[in-house]
């Protein structure tokens, strides 16, 4: 029977050069006779996704200098006895080389598709989330958050197409990634990973980083492009006490107004795969709700692709969040639920048996198991496993070569942020005498973060030798001779993120006084998860510090902030001459930061974010008017402020422009009406720039009480010096909506603000138009 479906896998493949969710219409035939053919305990198995670590020999060392060999008797154990579907993760959970991956992959197909009794290959996933970063020689670009800060989805699926080429290169072609949570809350150690806190912007470059990933047809058995898989479905960016997977509590209507247009946005640029929520949602764990993955995510939404767990979260039903009494209850819950693959990691004997003793005591119906298995199989059958689960190593000539390196040079350039320039001090001459200071001068770990050849990024001085931390890329831009360097404090590298220690912060002072500018590099050491939690939105005491006694010598300082989330910086930002953000813009930023700061590069990027000034004052650009308190008459006497460092959306750079003529093309809007907003723009003074054009709606007055203001539109568009355009965008009702208390999407009849820079146009909606 082997030989016969490997016959049959072959010639369909043939005939199908992709089986996308957007286009596929009923059941594929060949699928149902594979299933057809399958046992209990086969089914169950493509279920099943461990780590690697599973059955590689030894132990699972943390380290990319032991050897990695696969265990073949715990590998067959796996794959033939227990009918394995999927592996994911990095062995010794560091990256390694392409040829490693090569033969690591190969291996693993050769087993299921030529020893197993049906043939049916394995589908490989790894966190490819800022480039392919667990294969050594790949190139690394911005993390997501520094994506979003390009306004420039384009550039963004570009970089997405070539992650996704190095990844298939190694053969692997699943991709846990894009992070489509939203990232309002700074306190969160997970907010680099996102787009950011607004919904529009998040769905907008999570498209085109599934459209660069799956391809704008989703035909992912092209060997240059895999299956994307958005995560974490969903509201799992907000926990209430700012610390990873703790619980979220938030009214449905908010969950389905601004956390659910990024997923919806993804399911309908056709994504194969979605991950879910690893926690809590007003005491719901994700991973047991019905509700949410069967009832929302595959009914309403319609998402017909495979639904994956994250890591050990069916588990955590029974370890941590205490809803099953025991393993065997966790698997009934969550398969009943509608979860297909359940990422384990480890212990899948118990998993299989469990599951196969479930369906036999009639506690979850097979027909369920047959759908999960549908599910997986249809995604496998996407890819061309079926036909071709090896790849041609040949077929990647581009691999980590410069095509790809100056992309990612691009996308930094694109993302670094000036929030401030106080009296021109940038862009400085190539002559300028800089003292170089601060943790994070010279440490290529933090310039990538988390989740770059290692889990919390803390390997990375092991594969960057080739690449520029700042201090390098100085020395090379502006020369030897005018570049000196005194770290002041620094990190412990081999630490926890926050780990850091003093060096000597008066000779830093003393250093500086012989400069012409000092460059302060501070924010953060790279973390992810858990291990990235924090108490203190602050930046550390000792940085602080060394701001202050750097600013105390009078001389010019440029702050380069070079972390994951908007530490403070309230007590020193007004001693600064200009203040950079550059996120963590991977292992080509430091080159593109010096490119900025000498101004061979006008810089483009804008936040993302709000950036708070206070740890008490947390309120991002969506807010309500009541968030924003004047002082009332009478007797009570208070005022409230949104009064961030930065707003959502700043940005400047070394030219200036201007903007005028703001003009709608109609004053009412009727059901099936679409408004066109068009604005001129104007280069006025400086070098050639990109500016981001935003526009903004407002209303007025609502059955809910509207938020002040959300981004509905934007363009990135460059402007040569003295050049004028007009940017146009066209809105429909549905583009102006909001959720309603009854859970519905509506745009209310009533008055409607549209604003792009410091103008604004008014448009009267006729009528309520209510969006299924």
């Amino acid at each position: 029977m082997k030989t016969l479906f490997i016959t049959l896998l072959t010639a369909s493949t043939l005939l199908i050069n992709s089986c996308s969710p957007r286009t596929e219409a009923g059941k594929d035939p060949f699928i149902l006779d594979l299933i057809a053919e399958m046992t209990l305990e086969e089914k169950v198995g493509q279920m099943m996704q461990i780590t690697i670590d599973g059955v590689t020999e030894g132990d699972n060392i943390y380290s990319s200098h032991v050897p990695v060999r696969l265990d073949m008797e715990l590998l067959r154990e796996y794959l033939v006895t227990f009918g394995g579907g999927s592996i994911l993760n990095t062995p010794n959970t560091v990256a390694q080389n392409r040829a490693l991956w090569l033969e690591l992959i190969s291996t693993i197909q050769k087993v299921a598709t030529e020893e197993t009794r049906l043939g049916v290959p394995v589908i490989y996933g790894i966190d490819a989330i800022h480039g392919s970063t667990y294969i050594a020689e790949a190139t690394m670009f911005p993390q997501q958050i520094g994506m979003a800060a390009t306004w420039n989805p384009g550039l963004v699926e570009e970089a997405a197409a070539i992650t996704a080429y190095e990844t298939r290169a190694a053969g692997i072609p699943w991709n846990f990634s894009p992070v489509l949570d939203l990232g309002p809350d700074p306190r969160w150690a997970r907010q680099w990973e996102t787009f950011g806190e607004d919904p529009y912007l998040s769905a907008v470059m999570g498209v085109a980083m599934i459209d660069g990933y799956e391809g704008r047809d989703n035909d992912i058995s092209d060997p240059h492009r895999l299956a994307s898989c958005p995560k974490h479905f969903y509201g799992y960016g907000i926990p209430f006490s700012g610390k990873d997977r703790t619980p979220v509590y938030l009214p449905e209507m908010e969950l389905r107004d601004k956390h659910l247009p990024p997923f919806q946005s993804a399911i309908e640029a056709g994504a194969h795969t979605i991950m879910l929520n690893s926690g809590l949602i007003n005491n719901i764990s994700v991973h047991a709700s019905k509700e949410i993955i069967t009832g929302l995510l595959k009914e309403e939404l319609g998402f017909e692709g495979l639904v994956v767990t994250d890591w050990a979260d069916i588990e955590n039903l029974y370890t941590r969040d205490r809803i099953a009494r025991s393993s065997r209850e966790a698997i009934k819950i969550a398969v009943n639920a509608g979860i297909d693959m359940s990422m384990i990691p480890y212990n899948y004997k118990s998993f299989h048996e469990n599951l196969v003793s479930l369906v036999n005591d009639g506690e979850v119906p097979e027909s369920r198991i047959d759908d999960a298995v549908y599910r997986i199989l249809r995604v496998k059958k996407a890819l061309g496993l079926f036909g071709q689960p090896f790849i041609d190593p040949d077929a990647y000539p581009l691999f980590a070569g410069p095509e790809h390196e100056r992309k990612a040079w691009e996308t930094a350039s694109e993302s670094i942020t000036l929030l401030a320039n106080r009296n021109e001090t940038l862009p400085l001459s190539e002559n300028t005498r800089i003292l170089i200071t601060g943790p994070n001068a010279n440490s290529m770990r933090a310039l990538n973060g988390g989740w770059t050849y290692s889990w919390q990024g803390d390997r990375a001085a092991e594969f960057t030798g080739d690449f520029n931390t700042i201090l390098d890329a100085f020395r090379i831009a502006g020369g030897t001779d005018n570049i000196m360097y005194e770290p002041g404090t620094r990190y412990i590298e081999s630490g926890r993120y926050y780990e850091e220690e003093e060096v000597d912060i008066q000779a830093a002072v003393r250093r500086a006084r012989q400069a012409d500018v000092v460059l302060l590099c501070l924010g953060e050491n790279s973390y992810t998860e858990k291990p990235g939690d924090l108490n203190d939105l602050t930046i550390s005491p000792l940085q602080q510090k060394l701001a202050l006694a750097i600013a105390g010598t009078g001389k010019p300082v440029i702050l380069v902030l070079n972390q994951g989330r908007p530490r403070l910086i309230t007590s020193f930002a007004d001693k600064m001459d200009a203040i950079i953000n550059i996120y963590l813009p991977g292992n080509w930023g430091a080159d593109a930061l010096a490119d900025i700061v000498y101004g061979r590069v006008n810089p483009s990027g804008r936040l993302p974010y709000t950036y708070p000034r206070y740890p008490n004052s947390l309120v991002g650009y969506i807010h309500k008017p009541s968030e924003v308190s004047l002082t009332p008459e009478g007797a009570y006497d208070y005022t409230g402020s949104f009064n961030p460092l930065f707003e959502f959306g700043h940005g400047i750079s070394y030219s200036s422009v201007g903007y005028t003529n703001l003009r709608v093309d109609r004053e009412t809007l009727g059901r099936g009406d679409r408004l066109t907003v068009s604005v001129d723009i104007s280069h006025l003074s400086g070098p050639a720039v990109k500016e981001v054009v935003k526009l903004y709606s407002s209303q007025l007055t609502g059955s809910t009480t509207p938020d002040v203001r959300r981004l509905r539109a934007f363009r990135k568009t460059g402007l040569q010096p003295g050049e004028s355009k007009t940017i146009e965008f066209t809105l429909d009702l549905k583009d102006l909506s909001f959720v309603s208390h009854e859970n519905r999407r509506v745009t209310e009849a009533g008055e409607l603000v549209i604003s792009i820079a410091d103008m604004t146009a008014s448009v009267t909606v006729t009528a309520d138009n209510h969006f299924e």
